[in-house]
């Protein structure tokens, strides 16, 4: 697409948005998100924020937020630590307020389609994006279309049992506050100036990573397994566990064959909240 399309990030602390324009996202910015007010409110600071935009002239608007969402619809079914945003009819509000097609997904699944469209992977027709952060989520291409399943709710490894409870538990930040209190980025530091137990932290974490990644390679075989958000950037601390448990998978021939990919972009989710108005006609969905 030639004109603009607007993208925003709705989390429960920040509301973020950027505008797509000749392919390329410009003009960031962000507010803080009123998360304890009712849904009215919070339906109407989202609308006050974008026509902060509408100087673009864009021809729709793409939203990815963390929860479950009935794409077909557009109804944000719940949001994570938002109380009050439950079974919004996102889409009928901004489509009757700004009169431009707007289309809301799953932010994991968003990151997965931008990183196809836009980002390293681009030469992959099949690929899972799975983001590292606060928490963990995953999203699915398949044959170059975002797979959303039921509500936005396919790729989510996540929640599945893992150890004494989940892999989010043990592939987000949650494993370093809970079994090293403290967060990633601080222990990075830690790890690179030779702190043992820093480096022993991301050891660990690259291994129960490795666990999970296994499971999505035995469920889909993608061609490449794209790891995005904030923990990414701590990559080659992890990255040597993270193969050697790789390198248990059954399948050697298929393991030799997936590429283990590191997003470049640092504002994936407004470039898959884009995409999702790029792609939308092509999507696959459930």
């Amino acid at each position: 697409m030639e004109k603009a399309i607007l993208g925003l990030d709705i989390g429960g602390t920040g509301i973020k948005g950027g505008v797509l324009v000749k392919g390329h996202l410009e003009d960031i910015r962000s507010i803080p998100t009123p998360a304890l007010e009712s849904q009215e409110f919070i339906l109407e600071t989202i609308a006050s924020f974008i026509e902060t935009y509408a100087h673009y002239d864009f021809v729709g608007i793409g939203i990815g937020i963390p929860g479950l969402v009935d794409t077909r619809e557009g109804i944000v079914l719940g949001l994570a630590n938002i109380p009050s945003f439950q079974h919004v009819e996102l889409k009928k509000f901004l489509t009757g307020r700004f009169g431009k097609p707007v289309f809301v997904n799953n932010d994991a699944n968003c990151f997965a389609i931008g990183v196809h469209k836009y980002g390293v992977g681009k030469p992959y027709k099949n690929l899972v994006g799975i983001t590292l952060g606060t928490g963990t989520g995953g999203g699915i291409v398949i044959n170059g279309q975002l797979y959303s399943g039921l509500f936005s709710a396919a790729g989510e490894w996540c929640s599945a049992s893992y150890l004494d409870n989940n892999y989010e538990y043990y592939c987000s930040g949650k494993f370093f506050q809970n079994f090293y209190h403290s967060k990633p980025k601080a222990l990075a530091k830690q790890a690179l100036i030779g702190d043992e137990v820093a480096i022993r932290a991301f050891e660990e974490f690259g291994h129960h990573l490795g666990e999970l990644l296994k499971v999505i390679m035995y469920s889909l075989a993608p061609e490449a397994i794209v790891l995005g958000g904030s923990i990414r950037k701590t990559f080659p601390l992890f990255k040597k566990s993270l193969f050697e448990t790789l390198d248990t998978f059954a399948y050697k021939t298929v393991l030799a064959n997936t590429k283990i990919l590191i997003s470049e972009m640092d504002e994936t989710a407004i470039h898959g909240a884009v995409a999702l108005v790029d792609v939308e006609p092509d999507m696959v969905t459930i």
